[in-house]
């Protein structure tokens, strides 16, 4: 059960609030499938990337790890975005219930809703996106009057570029001006094909996009530290179906389980996966090459996800945000604990 879309969602009507803090448990999330025990299952609208940094969602969906942690309570329905910036716009639509998304996504999607949109229930992925720029290209300097690709304005790999290049002296605008010009372009491998084809000077794009523009001849100027992946619910659905919530982190946890004790079958997975949503599979050799430059984790990071809203604000990308709020771990932590893995927090 599953669509494409290649276009956003057009819309900004934002959802109810309703969930606990950050720091508390859920007490539904051990064994009813719902608040109320009785209720029909539900469709689960889930939102990912066709990335190899959500190679957790793809594994959970590819192993049946969702249909399996829900089981008679409900289904996963999934949709295959081009950015996170689009995931955001459906998930404010009204569109979706959970998401895999980037940081800075997440964090624009809590701030236009007030803290009422979503809440950051795991982690997923470290790393994995990379500033590639072409061969000869050694420094931030050597990339003035140059055009460099980006998944979306205001993305996670928009907001590492743009925030690089003002540490090291270069200027962007939101318009594709500046002493370096930001061109947003989707999909990820249309950034691939103009790099190859000389169009752009490089780009910040997240595994495997990165990967391929290193072995079209490309130079990693930066390799992106800190988180790239993050699975939200809506607060809505969160009150609405706290135990399902938990089954879903369930799925994520095992997913990344299966990726650390089996790489090369969860590379498999991965792709097999995802080529159902791009069409055809990578190369063996791609798929393996993005894994390493990526860590698979649950912990989400919360000191990574406040620098990306820093670097975001001084970008003039964001206004002053307070993350208050924005994690509720309780279903996480119960869930690590389970399998014997250490708790996190916000």
């Amino acid at each position: 059960m599953r669509r494409v879309t290649t276009a956003a969602m057009i819309g900004a009507a934002l959802l109810l609030a309703g969930c606990s803090s950050s720091s508390s448990s859920s007490s539904s999330t051990s064994t009813a499938h719902s608040s109320t025990g009785a209720s029909a299952p539900v469709t689960v609208r889930l939102g990912l990337l066709s990335n190899i940094t959500h190679a957790s969602a793809l594994i959970a969906l590819k192993n049946g790890y969702f249909t399996q942690a829900l089981g008679s309570a409900g289904t996963v329905k999934a949709t295959a975005f081009s950015s996170g910036t689009e995931e955001t716009t459906a998930i404010l639509a009204g569109q979706l219930d959970a998401a895999y998304v980037g940081p800075n996504p997440a964090i624009n999607a809590w701030q236009k809703s007030g803290g009422k949109a979503i809440k950051i229930v795991s982690g997923a992925a470290t790393g994995g996106a990379s500033i590639v720029v072409k061969k000869g290209i050694t420094s931030a300097a050597q990339l003035k009057g140059k055009s460099l690709a980006t998944p979306s304005l205001g993305n996670t790999q928009d907001v590492a570029l743009r925030y690089w290049l003002k540490q090291n002296g270069v200027t962007t605008t939101t318009t594709g001006g500046g002493d370096a010009f930001i061109k947003p372009t989707k999909p990820n491998s249309a950034a691939v094909l103009q790099f190859k084809s000389g169009q752009i000077a490089g780009g910040s794009e997240p595994a495997p996009y990165d990967v391929q523009m290193v072995s079209d001849g490309g130079t990693v100027l930066l390799s992106e530290p800190g988180v790239t992946t993050l699975l939200v619910v809506t607060q809505s659905f969160l009150a609405a179906h706290p135990a399902v919530v938990a089954d879903l982190v369930k799925a994520q946890v095992q997913a990344t389980a299966f990726i650390k004790s089996n790489p090369a079958q969860a590379q498999a997975d991965a792709n097999a996966e995802l080529a159902t949503y791009t069409g055809k599979p990578l190369s063996a050799s791609l798929v393996a090459a993005s894994f390493k430059e990526i860590t698979f984790t649950n912990d989400p990071d919360a000191a990574s996800l406040k620098t990306d809203a820093d670097q975001a604000v001084s970008l003039g990308l964001l206004k002053p945000v307070d993350l208050t709020g924005i994690y509720e771990l309780g279903p996480l932590n119960q869930a690590l604990t389970a399998v014997g893995d250490a708790q996190v927090n916000s």
